[in-house]
Order: C-alpha cells, then structure tokens, then sequence
C-alpha cells in the first residue's frame, strides 16, 4: 500500500473535531427552540406582506376579508416580506380565523395562500412549487406539494446547488429554509439524499438530517462512486468541502475506510477520518490499516496514517450554523 507526501495531509485535531461535534449534537436539538423566540417589533414589522395585483382582479371583502387577488399573468401576483418575493398567479389574504377585526388591524396576525404555481425569490435563490401559505404570525412561508429549490452560484463559474423535496419552509427573519421529505442535494458531481435538509443561504452550508436510516453523499467519478454515509453529514457546498459523524462509511471502489468522522474536501480528492480506531480495508489486494487518523487520496487510490497529536488546520467553525456558535464565533460549549 502506498503512503502520500506528508505535505499532502489534511491534518484534523481530535480534540477540536470532538468539541465541534459536541456543540453540533446539542445545537440540533435547540435550533428550534431558538428560532420559536418571543418577536421582537422588528420582527413583526418584518413579517407583514404586501400584495401587488396590478393589472389583475381583486374580489372579496376588503375591509375584513379574506381579499383574493386574480391575475391572467401566472406570476403575475407579486407579494413581499422581508428580503422574499412571492409571485404567482392568485393569492389569498385573510385576517385571524373567528376573529372580525379589519385587515388593517390584523398585521401581523394575517394569512397568505398562493397557489397555481408559485415561485420564490431571495438573493441567489429560487423555488418553485404549487402552492405556498404565509403566516405574518411566525414569518414562516411553507411551498407545499413538491418543490425545486436553484441556488446560483456566488461566483462565476462555480456549481449551481439544486434542492428537492416534497416541501420548504422558508424563515422571513433569517437567510434559513428547510426542506423536508425525499430530500436531494444536487451540486456539481455530488448528490446527497436525506429526510430533512437546513439551507443557509448566506453561508452555502447544508446540514442532512436522517431520520429513517443513515444520509449518503454520492461523487460521480470516472472509475466509479464515492459514496459516504454518516448519521450527520454538513455541506458546504461552494467551497466543495463537507463533514460528518457517526458511523461513517467511506467507500471507493475496493476501498472501504470506516470510523467516527470525516472531513472531505472535494478540490483536493481528500477525505480525513477519524475513529477509535478508524480502519481502511482494501479486499482486493488484501490490505487493512488501523489508525486513529487515516488520510484517504481518492484521486490516487491510497491510504496513509496520520499522526492524531498533530494540530488541526481545518476551520470546523465553518460547518457550524449560527446559534451553533458562542460569542467569538468558535463552536460552542
């Protein structure tokens, strides 16, 4: 078996790699939490919708409600919230249900549905799907129904990152959606599949959430796949780099490296695991290495250990979400 040039190495701190997976593991759980907050003023104020129907109809009650807006154009309706567009054919404003109080009065209390097709728009991003309700009350906006989620690249150039799933939710108070069922990450020669899929638009990175059975992320090569499965997989996927924990499965033809995580960068043809021990095995010409830190060269064909004392150059913090970090950005406690 063949060993790299040590300058080659993708070195990865044992300690840092497990602190960042400890604040990972705790943050997942309080994301939620953190996101469902008492609103602020400026919250509210930002999670009203304006709905433009120029050049359609409108009908309805327009004092109290529900106000629908027609239009012969099929995104010819335009709505905005915050930093989203909206645009489709008809939509739907209603005040409180069992509530008779003005449309006026009822900001930040009303409903939007929007069906017909809808398409989405924020910065670098574009969804389409058939229908989407808006609540003012929690700044949440559902495309329900199946959806196609394009995110343009940042720069010129780069890989195109396509999302689909059966639905996404997009948050009006942060650059965050999610989506969730038959979830599927397209971008550049990678694709990964997951129940639950957390975008962060300002970040590119994408957290995987599996549920029913391990994520997997697939990289089409001329030789074959690289495929690995982990129980937790992040992905940035501008910067062609990802991580993850727990079980991980690392497999490249006849090679097959196992251990508890993996950091992968796509533009080096590196992947970097760690385990207690991690092992590589390859049947076919009868090799294993154990080792807590093996480097596996996909574009070479070779594995090497990796001495596990030597500090980390990997900035783990960059696969963190925000309310994954302390004050000063690093992974938190």
């Amino acid at each position: 078996m063949k060993h790299a040039s040590p300058h080659r190495s993708l070195p990865l701190a044992r300690a840092a790699l497990a602190a960042f997976a400890l604040a990972a593991a705790s943050a997942v759980g309080g994301i939620a939490a953190a996101q469902g907050g008492s609103p602020t003023d400026a919250d509210l104020e930002r999670r009203v919708i304006t709905i433009d129907g120029s050049g359609g109809t409108q009908s309805g009650n327009l004092r109290y409600g529900p106000l629908r807006y027609e239009h012969p154009d099929p995104f010819g309706v335009t709505a905005t919230v915050s930093t989203l567009t909206i645009l489709g054919p008809t939509a739907i404003l209603a005040g409180p249900e069992d509530e008779e109080v003005l449309l006026s009065r009822a900001k930040g209390r009303r409903t939007a549905t929007f069906g017909g097709g809808v398409r989405v728009l924020r910065d670098r991003l574009e969804a389409d799907g058939p229908g989407l309700v808006y609540e003012e009350a929690t700044g949440l906006g559902v495309l329900d129904g199946g959806s196609t989620v394009t995110i343009a690249p940042e720069r010129e150039g780069d890989d195109v990152t396509t999302i689909t799933a059966d639905a996404v939710e997009f948050d009006v108070d942060t650059d965050r959606s999610v989506n969730r069922g038959n979830v599927e990450l397209v971008t550049g020669e990678q694709r990964a599949e997951s129940d639950e899929l957390r975008y962060d638009e300002s970040t590119d990175l994408a957290g995987l959430v599996c549920i029913e059975a391990q994520c997997t992320i697939t990289r089409a090569q001329e030789d074959g796949e690289l495929v690995i499965t982990a129980d937790d997989i992040r992905v940035l996927t501008q910067d062609e780099r990802l991580w993850a924990r727990g079980n991980v499965r690392v497999v490249d033809g006849d090679l097959v490296t196992t251990g508890d995580e993996v950091v992968y960068d796509d533009t080096e043809k590196l992947a970097e695991v760690t385990g207690s021990p991690a092992v590589s095995v390859n049947e076919a010409d009868g090799v294993t290495l154990e080792s807590d830190r093996i480097l596996q060269d996909v574009e070479f064909d070779f594995v090497e250990a990796i001495d596990a004392s030597r500090a980390s150059d990997v900035d783990l913090t960059a696969f963190l979400f925000d309310e994954e970090r302390d004050g000063d950005g690093s992974p938190a406690p």
